[in-house]
């Protein structure tokens, strides 16, 4: 296994391991604020877009690149 793969492999990790502790920060601001269940709701649809955006555009590159 070449060095750019690993580094590749690695990189994919990382930005999942990014991804979920985010959700869990966002998570952790819900139920420290008492935000109810609508709260998280919009909470989580607020603040997961933005890594949602993140993700979307890494798909598509990896698409537009072939």
């Amino acid at each position: 296994m070449r060095l750019a793969e690993i580094e590749s492999i690695m990189l994919n990790l990382g930005i999942f391991g990014l991804g979920i502790f985010v959700f869990f920060i966002i998570y952790d601001l819900a139920k420290k604020s008492k935000a109810g269940k609508f709260g998280t709701l919009i909470l989580f649809t607020a603040l997961g877009l933005g890594l949602g955006a993140f993700l979307v555009k890494s798909i598509v590159l990896a698409f537009i690149e072939g």
